[in-house]
């Protein structure tokens, strides 16, 4: 597909995040959405981009309704500890922050994420409280908070622990969390979510973990049991 096509698609999806952040009550906005890119694909000069673009464009509105009826473009917190693993198995590409309320690291990394979550559509971005996740905790083994964990095609390819590689600085900018997310291949933008469970091997242990929030000298660090 070209790249007129690839835009409108990308003009679609990043309208559809709009609509889901500023009006999110009035379901018409998607429809006039597809409407108005429909127009534009059909005035177009090229016979490629209209009789491909408008099967395409089809098809992309109601991927990115569905991934919109799933919370995709919002930064949300999991507290169900069942519904994490379903999230982590089912969806493509997810980022999923473990954190705790008493560590500022956490929040820091909080607002950086909200910042992603509308820019890459396709990627679903959750936050858990590790006091509700005792299990994923122990079978991860997360030791240090913040730690972010990323997961494609329901497997857990790379994880983020604490700001050590985000320049051991709280005020590091978005950017860099971005390229550390991107080199690691869990951001997807809405036209590519599409073009491509998570497995555990339960065995009994204690249900007790030691974290401790990832910092820049061992005074920073707190632990705690779960």
């Amino acid at each position: 597909m070209n790249n007129v096509i690839h835009s409108k698609l990308d003009t679609l999806a990043s309208r559809l995040v709009d609509s889901n952040d500023s009006r999110e009550e009035d379901q018409e906005d998607d429809d006039a959405i597809f409407a108005e890119l429909e127009a534009e694909i059909e005035n177009d000069a090229d016979a490629t981009v209209r009789d491909r673009g408008l099967e395409q464009l089809r098809l992309e509105m109601q991927r990115a309704k569905e991934m919109r009826e799933n919370a995709h473009g919002r930064y949300m917190e999991i507290t169900n500890e069942k519904e994490a693993i379903r999230i982590s198995a089912n969806e493509s590409h997810c980022v999923i922050h473990f954190y705790h309320s008493n560590f500022r690291r956490c929040e820091i990394m909080d607002k950086h994420l909200a910042k992603l979550a509308p820019k890459y559509y396709a990627t679903r971005f959750i936050r858990v409280f590790v006091e509700n996740m005792s299990w994923l905790v122990e079978k991860l083994a997360i030791k240090v908070l913040p730690c972010l964990m990323c997961f494609v095609d329901g497997v857990s390819k790379d994880r983020l622990i604490g700001f050590e590689e985000l320049g051991n600085n709280d005020a590091f900018e978005t950017a860099v969390l971005e390229l550390r997310l991107a080199n690691s291949g869990v951001l997807q933008k809405a036209r590519n979510a599409y073009e491509s469970g998570i497995t555990y091997n339960i065995s009994s242990s204690s249900n007790t973990s030691k974290l401790r929030r990832g910092g820049q000298t061992d005074q920073d660090d707190d632990e705690f049991d779960l």
